[in-house]
């Protein structure tokens, strides 16, 4: 694993290029990520990078969490990420250290995950795209049912993992191999090309690509 950044998506918006080229990227606010531990084979059992970003309310922190912050010398955030790297790459890094959006360069492939849009209850039609029932002819009330869902008495159950109507989205998500279109660290922001997962405000974790052959040479 390598070390990446936690930031906020902001939204998504269009860039061109001096050929006038359009390209779509999502926004992405890369406030200073705050070391609040640093993990070592020795004490840990594996070498990792804790970070928080962003504030919380001090009625919002539990008494352990305030202490775990008070030990790092920061302000507490409003959670805690964790990123598992190298023992050099950790030993670089003091609790209280900041992790900058400039770790990253314009043209870099990354990884990034996040939690995709809840869409609360849902069909089958909807959550897996079936194609319902017949229109008329005989069908009265189930045009939207997802029809048979087992065999006889012989197995006697549904079997696990068929689809069936349930929650939808509001799950962890991971957008591989995209690049960075640009990066402003005057303003923390990283612009992305295409769309990445969650809606606007939520916190996602931008990681370099274990996919890409740029990085895997570097």
């Amino acid at each position: 694993m390598s070390l990446g950044v936690v930031g906020q998506k902001i939204g998504m918006t269009r860039v061109f290029d001096d050929q006038g080229v359009s390209t779509p990227v999502t926004v992405v606010l890369v406030e200073a990520n705050r070391v609040t531990q640093v993990k070592t084979e020795e004490t840990d059992g594996y070498s990792a990078l804790q970070v928080t970003v962003g504030t919380r309310r001090a009625g919002r922190v539990s008494a352990p969490q305030k202490g775990h912050f008070a030990k790092a010398g920061t302000e507490p955030g409003r959670g805690l990420w964790e990123f598992t790297v190298d023992a050099d790459t950790a030993s670089q890094y003091e609790p209280g250290a900041a992790v900058s959006v400039e770790l990253f360069e314009a043209g870099q492939k990354v990884d990034v995950s996040g939690t995709t849009i809840g869409r609360g209850f849902a069909g089958v039609m909807r959550r897996y795209g079936f194609g319902g029932g017949r229109a008329t002819h005989g069908n009265s009330k189930a045009h939207r049912k997802p029809g048979s869902i087992g065999q006889n008495q012989d197995p006697g159950r549904v079997f696990k993992g068929k689809k069936m109507a349930g929650h939808m989205g509001h799950a962890g998500s991971t957008q591989q191999n995209l690049e960075i279109v640009r990066i402003d660290p005057g303003k923390n922001l990283v612009l992305i090309r295409g769309a990445i997962p969650g809606p606007k405000g939520f916190d996602v974790v931008i990681r370099p690509s274990v996919k890409s052959r740029s990085n895997a040479a570097n």
